[in-house]
């Protein structure tokens, strides 16, 4: 257990439960911060967080805020962060972890598309939705850093996917932290469900305004119903002085499809955790993630695929770059539970290293309790291929040129799994961009 003051949590989250009492989330909220006055933070002595430590996070006087809290964020702020595609998007901003609805557009019909704060879907029409299915993560994810979250559950969002509804506006998630006068600690909560037959795309992306630091500490919650189609994508482009934990856990609670996609590009220390809970048969879900590292940069990567029905399929694929002094950390693990046979599962981690400073520590994991499955996992670590590389110079192309060929085409298995043809071009020229500078 780390040691810290907890003294200003504990202020913080007295003053929260004074004015949000008697309901779901504030009996929620209360197990969390039980749960995180004794776990305390996770430290390398923890096997999940062996490689990474955000302990050195906390010495810093973070402040979380409240309702009265003052932030200057501008339509100016906003704008700046817009990705492609925004026009035909459902746009949601989240300031400081909260959920800001008179800053956000919503372009799609209410008969297809429920976009609501967490308090009023928790206490209104939802009420037994987010009874069902709210802080299902906390059953995998034990750690402290989750409990820190749950404790300030407040300012959420609550998403929901009409059956039968194909929904054409994907759904854009700006998170911005106001990092201009003060070290900001930000806790977003989102809860989404995706009922039978409907399509949903997701998008996640995140910037910090101001030279102070910040640290997002976030829990996104996904059900997805019987024969539904979910798309999540995670996009982190911020600066050094930003670090994030990011869980996004999602259930398969109907056969149904899940694709979802992490790309780090930029950031201080940067803890995804992605679970997918295959609860049913036959359900189908495709992981892929890329991480492009430079400076002193901390990515970490933890995927976890949970069998627990017979005849389902998951393909996961994580590519990593890591260059100068930065550190890249993968950790995948699948379960076959006994019940789970037929099961395909599939994961695959692969690493260039550009400089002799940068590393990365690697671990896929099969654990299989069923006889008849396929699955396997496997993992490389590396330098460019000479062979190419010295190929590609004698047909006259310089040697920066010719590594930044090769790393566009390592990464390009990844970048096209992105569906959403605005966003895919986006990152690619943000990809382009990174390497071409790297080399």
């Amino acid at each position: 257990m780390e040691k810290i003051n907890t003294a200003y949590f504990g202020e913080k989250f007295n003053q929260l439960q004074a004015e949000d009492t008697g309901n779901l989330i504030s009996s929620l909220r209360k197990e969390g911060f039980n749960s995180f006055n004794k776990k305390g933070l996770p430290t390398h002595r923890n096997e999940e967080w062996k490689y990474t430590s955000v302990g050195d996070l906390f010495k810093k006087e973070y402040s979380i805020p409240d309702n009265s809290s003052d932030s200057v964020i501008s339509k100016q702020h906003i704008d700046e962060i817009r990705l492609p595609g925004y026009e035909m998007a459902n746009e949601l901003i989240f300031i400081n972890g909260k959920y800001a609805a008179e800053l956000s557009t919503i372009r799609s019909p209410n008969e297809q598309l429920v976009i609501l704060p967490l308090e009023d879907a928790a206490n209104g029409d939802y009420k037994e939705l987010v009874n069902a299915h709210l802080g299902k993560s906390s059953l995998y994810i034990q750690d402290g850093i989750h409990a820190l979250n749950t404790s300030f559950i407040y300012g959420g969002v609550f998403i929901y996917a009409v059956k039968g509804q194909i929904i054409d506006n994907p759904v854009y998630l700006y998170h911005l932290s106001d990092a201009q006068n003060n070290h900001i600690l930000s806790q977003p909560r989102s809860l989404v469900y995706v009922d039978k037959s409907a399509k949903l795309q997701l998008v996640e992306s995140y910037k910090t305004i101001g030279p102070m630091d910040s640290f997002t500490n976030e829990v996104f919650e996904i059900i997805v119903n019987e024969n539904a189609i979910v798309e999540y994508y995670k996009l982190q482009n911020d600066g050094i002085n930003a670090s994030q934990v990011g869980t996004t856990h999602i259930r398969q609670i109907g056969k149904s499809y899940v694709h979802t996609l992490a790309a780090s590009l930029n950031g201080g220390i940067i803890r995804n955790n992605t679970n997918i809970i295959m609860e049913v048969e036959g359900n189908e879900a495709h992981m892929y993630g890329l991480y492009l590292l430079k400076g002193n940069t901390h990515v970490d990567n933890h995927t976890l695929v949970d069998n627990t029905m017979p005849n389902c399929f998951s393909n996961e694929l994580y590519k990593g770059v890591m260059d100068e002094k930065s550190t890249g950390v993968f950790s995948g693990k699948i379960f076959v539970r006994p019940d789970a046979q037929k099961t395909n599962a599939y994961q695959t981690n692969n690493n260039i290293l550009l400089s002799d400073d940068a590393s990365v520590n690697t671990k896929p994991q099969l654990e299989i309790f069923a006889d008849d499955v396929k699955c396997s996992h496997g993992c490389t670590v590396g330098r460019l291929d000479e062979e190419a590389l010295f190929y590609l110079r004698t047909r006259g192309i310089s040697k920066e040129h010719a590594q930044a060929m090769l790393l566009e085409a390592f990464a390009a298995s990844v970048v096209e799994q992105i569906k959403i043809e605005p966003l895919r071009n986006y990152a690619q020229e943000l990809i382009e961009e990174r390497l071409k500078a790297a080399c």
